[in-house]
């Protein structure tokens, strides 16, 4: 079983940065992919930012430009630099990795870390 622990997150005003870690129990590197997602009170869990094995990374268009993900094999951590940050980006931030067991995708999340964003 992987765990997943993110750290991080706090209050931060608006236009600042912030660094979020995500630390797993194994080498990230038997991980075909991770991620950060988010949610909002209310609303739905969204996708942050992914980034793969090879390095590849993905965001959602809200974030572009803004926040960078990246991982440390040798610290097994992937971490989500947020900068630019808006009150929008208030949301609890999820951690989430996929481990390919043959066919089979085996997704393990983190417990999340709050992220609060004042005006």
């Amino acid at each position: 079983q992987v765990q997943l622990v993110e750290s991080g997150g706090g209050l931060v005003q608006a236009g600042g940065p912030l660094r979020l870690s995500c630390a797993a129990s194994r080498t990230i590197f038997s991980f075909a992919a991770m991620g950060w997602y988010r949610q909002a009170p209310g609303k739905q869990r969204e996708l942050v930012a992914t980034i793969t094995r090879d390095g590849n990374t993905n965001y959602a268009d809200s974030v572009k430009g803004r926040f960078t993900i990246s991982r440390d094999n040798t610290k097994n951590t992937v971490y989500l630099q947020m900068g630019s940050l808006k009150p929008e980006d208030t949301a609890v931030y999820y951690c989430n990795a996929d481990l390919l067991l043959g066919a089979t995708t085996v997704r393990s999340w983190g417990q999340g870390t709050q992220v609060t964003v004042s005006s």
